[in-house]
C-alpha cells in the first residue's frame, strides 16, 4: 500500500475508549483488514503461537514439578518468545495497514498496552538465560509469569475479534 491512510480517529471520537454504540472498525477499516494479507499472517501465527505455548507451559511445569527437562523448557520458552515476537512485528504491521499507526491503534490500545508487559516479561526471561542472572527456578517462575500475561491478553484479542464480529452482524451496512 501506497500513500497515508486516514487517521485512527476519524469519523468517531477521538481517544482509547469506544462509546458502546461505535463499530470496532469504519467502513473504511474493516475494507482494509479484509484485503490486507497481514490478516491472514495473524490468523495463522496466532494459533502457532497458542500451540507452542501449550507445549511450552507443560514443559515448564514439567521442570518445576520434578526437576527435569530444564533444558527442553528453556528451548520451548525461547521458541515461544520468537513466536510472540513474530506475532507483534507482523502485528504492528497490520495496524498499520488497517488504522494508519504502527501501535495503540484506538481499538486495540489497551490489548497493544497489555502486549508491552508480555513482551517485557519475555525479553526478562531471555536475559535471564543468556546473561546467566538468577537460578533455572527463578527463570521458570519469570516465564511463568509470562505467560499468565499473554493467557490475558490472548483473551483481550479473542474478546475483540467476537466483538468485531457482533459488530458486522449488528452492522451490516459497515460490514459490506
Amino acid at each position: 500500500m501506497t500513500g497515508e491512510l486516514s487517521s485512527p480517529g476519524v469519523g468517531r471520537k477521538e481517544g482509547v475508549h469506544r462509546n458502546q454504540g461505535d463499530p470496532l472498525y469504519t467502513a473504511e477499516e474493516r475494507r482494509r483488514r479484509d484485503e490486507s494479507v497481514w490478516t491472514l499472517i495473524q490468523g495463522i501465527l496466532a494459533p502457532i503461537q497458542f500451540a507452542i505455548f501449550f507445549v511450552s507451559l507443560g514443559l515448564v511445569i514439567r521442570y518445576l514439578s520434578t526437576g527435569e527437562g530444564a533444558l527442553a523448557a528453556d528451548i520451548s520458552i525461547v521458541a515461544k518468545t520468537m513466536a510472540l515476537y513474530t506475532i507483534m512485528v507482523t502485528g504492528s504491521i497490520w495496524e498499520k495497514v488497517v488504522f494508519g499507526r504502527w501501535l495503540f491503534a484506538r481499538p486495540f490500545f489497551w490489548e497493544d498496552v497489555f502486549s508491552m508487559l508480555v513482551l517485557a516479561l519475555h525479553t526478562a526471561y531471555l536475559v535471564m538465560l543468556f546473561a546467566g542472572i538468577g537460578t533455572v527456578e527463578a527463570r521458570m517462575f519469570v516465564a511463568l509469569a509470562a505467560y499468565a500475561a499473554y493467557v490475558v491478553n490472548a483473551t483481550q484479542f479473542l474478546l475483540k475479534l467476537r466483538a468485531a464480529r457482533l459488530d458486522a452482524a449488528r452492522n451490516p451496512a459497515v460490514a459490506a
